[in-house]
């Protein structure tokens, strides 16, 4: 057989499900993983096609064509750079070794500065789309350099998910600029997920939906302004039925504790340290937080006194619903473009914030209708900070404004936490606000600690002698 163009290190479910891609598009390509099965796994599922599996670190590189095209998919950490040191002495200058999987953008760039005098290009590559992505064409953001990128560009393109407007990858930017536009993506993907579970607990307890209503409706949601992936899958999530008894519906039995890997706070954390407000991704990280402590929950519930009433005008609710929704939805990738903004100004990623709208709009979890306006926005504003400085965003998050309140107001009568909507009105409505009340912060600063403050009517730093 040829040697390979294309070789991948960790062939779990990913790594053989995005081997397979590159394979199914004619590009010879060959796998490597300690574990035997998964190399006998992909051979059983590569069968007739132009795939193999080494049995050794030495024999995988050496069944590559050069320059050598390496991607490994293994758990981020430490066993990242253990597969680093066990390879890269056998590359050569020129070779391009890329790491898929969710590393801390600050990993990357140790990783790309450890290697940067050997001539190996290291490649920190964001991938979206969860299994069925890798298999049929998931949104790929690689970051490094353009060199590494030009030998990968074309493999990339053909396995990535297609949108109108072509495939679903492209460079993103130097250094770790990859990985930090996927942990953003992931921030964003929180956010969104945990505004669509308010929605969900207004539908069922104030509105009285039941699981087939609930999937009619979300179904009947995704072929307007709101289409996107999650909407889509939640859709389908409500007819799933349990396993153990087909009588009843998984979602009604699955516990409410949400589970998170960590790149929503990487978010958050990074947005701090940027001073960038992403609120709303922030409160998802909180949300989860908070659902972790079940027993405690349960046993506060018992002093609550509200309790959730159905409500008589269920066609007016389900409507603001839907409005609150989009005005969530529209604020969380806001807030994440703003932090990617900030982030390339800060760490001269150089990151184009329309391209990167651009390859969402397929294969990645948080692909939606919404981005094609946002791609427009970005096009005709290149450079913008923050959507809403767009007056036609910031027109329709007002037009949405009332819907938010409403459903607010609602929540609250019921009992009913909804902290991603409630901050996303709360951004918005500071972001709308010329002249807000940080001035007495100021004056407060200066009075206990002389921290001095700005005028409005000159220039300079004052302090003054309070009473």
């Amino acid at each position: 057989m040829q040697k390979a163009q294309f070789g991948m290190i960790g062939l779990g479910t990913m790594g053989r499900n995005l081997l397979l891609n590159i394979a199914d598009h004619g590009i010879a390509a060959c796998g490597y993983d300690r574990n035997t099965d998964q190399q006998k796994r992909l051979l059983e599922e590569g069968a007739g096609k132009p795939v193999i599996a080494a049995g050794t670190m030495k024999e995988f590189v050496d069944s590559l064509e050069t320059p050598r095209r390496i991607m490994m998919l293994v758990p981020a950490g430490k066993i990242v750079d253990a597969v680093i040191d066990e390879i890269s002495p056998l590359l050569q200058p020129g070779d391009i070794l890329i790491d898929g999987g969710n590393s801390h953008y600050t990993d990357t760039d140790a990783r790309i500065a450890r290697l940067q005098n050997t001539g190996i290009h290291f490649t920190g590559m964001g991938v979206s789309g969860g299994e069925e992505g890798a298999r049929f064409g998931p949104s790929m953001m690689p970051g490094g350099n353009a060199t590494g990128y030009a030998e990968l560009q074309p493999i990339l393109e053909k396995i990535a998910a297609q949108s109108d407007e072509g495939p679903c990858v492209t460079f993103i930017g130097n250094g770790s600029a990859g990985h930090y536009t996927k942990m953003v993506h992931n921030g964003i993907e929180y956010a969104i997920m945990q505004l669509i579970s308010e929605v969900y607990a207004l539908l069922k307890n104030v509105a009285g939906l039941n699981n087939d209503e609930l999937h009619e409706l979300f179904a009947q949601w995704d072929k307007g302004p709101l289409q996107s992936f999650l909407i889509e899958i939640t859709a389908k999530v409500f007819l799933q039925p349990d396993d153990v008894d087909k009588n009843r519906r998984l979602v009604d039995v699955i516990l409410d504790r949400a589970g998170q890997k960590g790149t929503g706070m990487w978010t958050s954390n990074s947005a701090l340290e940027l001073h960038v407000p992403t609120p709303t991704i922030n409160d998802a990280v909180t949300a989860r937080d908070i659902s972790v402590y079940k027993n405690e929950r349960v046993q506060i519930e018992q002093y609550k006194k509200t309790v959730a009433e159905t409500t008589t005008d269920k066609a007016a609710l389900i409507h603001q619903l839907h409005d609150a929704l989009s005005f969530g939805i529209t604020l969380s990738y806001i807030q994440g473009l703003h932090l990617l903004h900030k982030a390339s100004e800060v760490y001269q990623y150089q990151i184009d914030l329309a391209e990167v709208v651009r390859i969402w709009k397929g294969g990645c979890i948080i692909r939606s209708v919404l981005l094609n306006d946002i791609r427009k926005a970005y096009l005709q504003n290149k450079g913008s900070s923050n959507l809403l400085l767009d007056e036609s965003f910031y027109t329709q998050l007002q037009n949405n404004r009332s819907a938010v309140t409403a459903v607010l107001q609602c929540a609250m009568n019921n009992g009913i936490g909804t902290a991603c909507l409630s901050s996303s009105l709360q951004y918005f409505d500071m972001f709308s606000t010329g002249r807000s009340s940080s001035n007495l912060i100021q004056a407060q600063r200066d009075f206990f600690g002389a921290h001095t403050y700005e005028r409005t009517d000159k220039e300079g730093s004052f302090h003054t002698q309070w009473d």
